[in-house]
């Protein structure tokens, strides 16, 4: 049975073609490009003696008709959509993580744009760039915390950075999902939170579209699928974008609070593993040994906090998986203050600490 005979019964045909009519405008094309020099320098060492040439003279072998006339090539490609009619564009910050690639916009009508990027948000995988355009199709945002499981949604994109107004239709299979994903293998790992699940096809050059509602508004930026399993995406809930526009528009950039520590959320395997007498809250410590648990200089340093406290309670909430630090920071802005429950030994203490801003 194929989706849209399921939807025969409760949803015309015609609903979701006038909804992608409608949407598809709006979505854009991001094709990324480099200098091939900048990519021969980042070729690590250890690989140098095995390229033609040898370590005295190693050459990237591009075929020349993937190197333009400016010497730029193309190393990807992703989505993204006009939010308003003077070219502003939302798409995934680990679209446009890399600050030496240049970023083109490919408009629906076939018109190119150089893409400037505003900003990048430093939680969330949520990026904005500019155009210098105008009276542009937009695509109007929604409201997922309205979202109800089952709920029919369409996800729109560039399909693997090759198939231009990619479509494909599902519902709404889970809420508030929590993964640990990773933008490419050197990447480090980053837990994403918060995550609508869906089981309309997301595929890699889908990353930045739209996630939308059948009335067409975006209720989810596109970002992320579980390799080796069918029918798994995963969209940013929009809400997380409308903060970020106030912040643009307010600020300038986006703001996002901290408290200035480094973390592990103690469960039961932790805290046998560890020998904690707790089996809840925030260890404070560092996963790697370059780093460490308190930021110097910091919110956490300025008010005591120490290497391996605990932090039980943020502002009354009690910490655990279910109720991680990052959730209760999600509502919070940069300069509130929050009251935390310490355990350091057997002592308990309460610290108010005001958030600063996570650069």
């Amino acid at each position: 049975m194929t989706a849209l005979q399921f939807f025969k019964g409760g949803m015309e045909e015609k609903q979701i073609i006038a909804t992608i009519k409608k949407v598809m405008p709006a979505v854009v094309s991001i094709v990324i490009t480099k200098h091939l020099e900048d990519l021969e320098k980042e070729i690590p060492r250890e690989l140098l003696p095995f390229l033609p040439g040898g370590p005295k003279g190693p050459k990237l072998k591009i075929p020349p008709e993937l190197v333009d006339k400016n010497g730029m090539v193309q190393i990807g490609g992703g989505s993204g959509f006009i939010v308003e009619a003077d070219g502003l564009i939302l798409t995934n910050k680990h679209v446009i993580s890399d600050p030496k690639a240049e970023y083109t916009i490919l408009t629906d009508d076939g018109r190119k744009f150089p893409g400037k990027v505003l900003s990048r948000d430093p939680i969330n995988d949520v990026a904005i760039i500019k155009i210098e355009a105008f009276e542009m199709p937009v695509v109007e945002l929604g409201d997922a915390t309205k979202l109800d499981l089952g709920q029919s949604v369409i996800a729109i994109g560039n399909a693997l950075g090759l198939f231009k107004n990619t479509v494909s239709l599902g519902i709404v299979s889970g809420l508030s999902r929590s993964i640990s994903a990773q933008a490419d293998p050197m990447s480090p790992p980053q837990e994403m939170r918060g995550l609508i699940q869906t089981d309309a096809a997301i595929n890699p050059g889908n990353s930045g579209g739209p996630l939308v509602d059948m009335n067409g508004f975006a209720i989810g930026i596109n970002a992320a699928i579980v390799f080796g399993a069918q029918n798994i995406g995963f969209a940013i809930p929009i809400n997380a974008a409308h903060r970020d526009f106030n912040d643009l528009k307010k600020y300038g950039r986006i703001l996002r609070p901290m408290l200035g520590v480094r973390y592990l959320t103690i469960d039961e395997n932790l805290k046998d593993k560890m020998k904690l007498p707790v089996s809840y809250g925030a260890l404070i410590m560092s996963e790697t040994p370059h780093d460490h648990g308190v930021l110097s200089k910091g919110p956490a340093e300025k008010a005591g906090i120490k290497e391996k406290d605990i932090i039980l309670e943020c502002n009354d909430q009690k910490i655990d998986r279910e109720h991680p630090i990052q959730d209760v920071l999600e509502n919070l802005a940069v300069g509130d203050k929050v009251n935390l429950l310490i355990l350091r030994g057997i002592k308990k203490f309460n610290v108010q600490i005001a958030l600063a801003e996570r650069k």
